[in-house]
């Protein structure tokens, strides 16, 4: 995220920035609340009457600043689509029409708060910080079957689905097995060129179950240096193999919270909030007093001092109550005066979805 104008304080302001890619608009769609004002270009159908009274239509782009009153997040395209009244004077569109703007990468926009709380400033702050980005991809697969994954501070972005069908080991079809194999691994070692970024991913996780991930590995190994694939050979070191229990996206989960891993992966948000959630669920089977989930349970426990680890959904800041939001942004605010930590947890991520499951809300007890 690019920040190119900022003028905000707790008790309103105005921010333009530029959303590099789809975890800036996953981070512009939490950051965005019903009643906030949205400023950006736009296109819009106007209709002109000419001399003679024939009346034609044409798409213009224009500049509208609407107040939001519906949000909505397309994680495919990826696209914001924001529905509100154009709130300021224009030659196209009269004050209180309604108009969607479309948020998209690498699209300029202003955003307008009549009170900027400490979650929303520090979503700021971490989204503009280029040494947050993401740092981890993993392929997770099994024969035939792969997924190339790319693991943000955020979401987990599923790159590039390869799947080739595998014959089986006896019978005549065997005898194109050893074939069919090579061009699987040909095939995501070429997606793996393609959606890694070396420069910027700290561990590529290869996980499967059996040894499908170490013939992966040797095949990459014989043809990055037949083919002299320097951006497979200079990176080698970042590349780890571990075991999962299913070739499956789902299995992402599971691979994080391997121990073996969890050193190499230490310095990611992902990591730190895997573990968190393990802890919290280890906690829960040990020794349950020590743990509270559920909004009554969390707040009474806040209130009386003893949290040390929040773990929060983003789910619950995008309430279009603003009292709702507030509640939760006092909750964090609380936990952090009280010395505790406080982990908001994507729902876009592998953790996030296990977090919903709680209700979106649980803590670790001092």
């Amino acid at each position: 995220m690019r920040l190119l104008h900022k003028a905000i304080s707790k008790d309103g302001g105005r921010i333009k920035l530029i959303p590099d890619d789809a975890e800036d608009l996953w981070t512009v769609y939490n950051l965005i609340s019903v009643g906030d004002s949205v400023r950006t270009d736009t296109f819009r159908k106007v209709a002109s009457e000419s001399s003679t009274g024939s009346v034609s239509t044409e798409k213009m782009r224009i500049t509208l600043t609407i107040k939001v009153e519906s949000i909505d997040f397309d994680a495919q395209t990826p696209a914001l689509r924001l529905k509100g009244k154009n709130i300021v004077e224009n030659d196209f569109v009269k004050m209180g029409q309604y108009h969607t703007l479309e948020l998209e990468t690498q699209r300029a926009f202003s955003l307008a708060k009549s009170e900027w709380d400490s979650i929303a400033s520090d979503l700021v702050e971490q989204a503009c910080d280029v040494t947050r980005k993401a740092d981890l991809a993993v392929v997770v697969m099994q024969e035939g079957l792969a997924f190339v994954c790319l693991i943000t501070s955020s979401m987990t972005l599923t790159r590039q689905k390869v799947e080739v069908s595998i014959p089986r080991k006896q019978g005549a079809a065997s005898m194109g097995r050893e074939k069919a194999l090579n061009k699987f691994y040909d095939q995501v070692m070429r997606a793996i060129m393609q959606h890694v970024d070396f420069s910027i991913v700290k561990c590529l996780i290869i996980a499967s179950p059996g040894f499908v991930n170490e013939y992966l590995m040797r095949h990459i190994d014989v043809m990055s240096h037949k083919q002299d694939l320097r951006c497979l050979l200079d990176h080698k070191s970042k590349f780890l193999l571990c075991h999962c229990s299913s070739g499956h996206k789902h299995a992402i989960k599971e691979i994080l919270s391997d121990p073996a891993i969890a050193s190499r992966l230490h310095d990611t948000k992902a990591a730190a909030e895997s573990r968190a959630l393990n802890d919290f669920f280890k906690m829960l089977n040990n020794d349950a007093d020590r743990t509270a989930y559920g909004e009554a349970h969390v707040m009474h426990a806040a209130q009386i001092g003893a949290i040390n680890t929040l773990l929060i959904s983003d789910n619950l800041f995008r309430s279009q109550d603003p009292g709702a939001r507030k509640k939760y942004v006092d909750l964090v605010e609380t936990v952090k005066d009280s010395g505790g930590l406080a982990l908001i947890f994507s729902t876009m991520h592998v953790s996030g979805e296990r977090l919903q499951m709680l209700s979106g809300l649980a803590a670790i007890l001092r």
